[in-house]
């Protein structure tokens, strides 16, 4: 069983790790591999999937751009306009997004709240246009800010929120009561924060789905001025957990994919 990720760059990944343990787990034979996927090379790598792959995962920068390939998408993945995994099925790409349920997962198993409350949403890419999505369908008010205001306005038209703008974002961050950030900002830079310097929540819990480094510096701030914290990891192994039953038919053991994550995350902070 031949499985893998598209993206580019890929150095940041611990997808393989956590799907190859799920794989072992289940007593299933097969392989998960890093396809290093530059843009121009997108259809090339989508037809050599096609051809010998039971499916791969999708992530940046390929979410959206991704769909002009595909042959079908799931009504969950038509909604959010974005893909963040593929199952070929009789030859056919299959498009899925398993980020929205699987952040929802993650909110869930954490403990905190999100049906009828005021939520930011940092972002306007593939992983944003998921947790919007997600959130609005969970009953949530959503709220939307990014550094590119066009992409931020098709999101909020697409999937039915608000815009935040710059002279907003004040206002938006103090009084909202979840934050989230779906850009990947922390990721390129840990020392780096998507939020202005000193502009906390006031009692938000606070959500990075950055999860490599486990603590960016948005969830070291939002710490130690007493909020709620959630890093990435639980998000990052719910929608894998989710793509691995699409793939495979069989609930995969979520705690053998966190150990095989948190394994290779705490590895790589040594």
């Amino acid at each position: 069983m031949k499985l893998g990720l598209i993206g580019f760059p890929l150095h940041h990944t611990v997808s393989p790790a956590m799907q190859e343990a799920a794989l072992r787990a289940a007593g299933l034979s097969g392989s998960y591999r890093p396809l290093e996927t530059p843009p121009e090379r997108l259809e090339e790598r989508l037809q050599e999937v096609r051809r010998g792959y039971v499916g791969v995962n999708v992530t940046i920068p390929h979410k959206e751009s991704v769909l002009a390939w595909l042959d079908a998408l799931s009504p969950e993945a038509q909604a959010v306009g974005a893909v963040n995994t593929i199952q070929v099925r009789d030859g056919k790409l299959i498009g899925h997004n398993t980020d929205a349920p699987g952040f929802i997962a993650a909110l869930e198993e954490a403990g905190i709240a999100y049906r009828g409350k005021r939520a930011l949403v940092l972002g306007a890419g593939g992983a944003a246009r998921a947790v919007v999505y997600a959130l609005r369908e969970g009953g949530a008010w959503v709220r939307v800010h990014n550094r590119s205001l066009e992409r931020a306005r098709a999101l909020c038209r697409d999937l039915g929120a608000q815009l935040v703008a710059e002279d907003d974002l004040e206002t938006a961050v103090l009084g909202c009561d979840l934050l989230v950030n779906a850009t990947s900002v922390g990721m390129k830079d840990p020392h780096s924060s998507p939020l202005p310097e000193g502009l906390l929540p006031r009692s938000a819990a606070v959500v990075d789905i950055v999860y490599n480094p486990l603590q960016t510096r948005l969830l070291r701030e939002a710490a130690r001025a007493g909020l709620p914290t959630l890093g990435g990891v639980p998000m990052l192994v719910w929608q894998g957990a989710l793509a691995f039953e699409l793939w495979t038919g069989l609930r995969p053991n979520l705690q053998v994919m966190y150990r095989a994550a948190l394994g290779v995350l705490e590895g790589s902070a040594d």
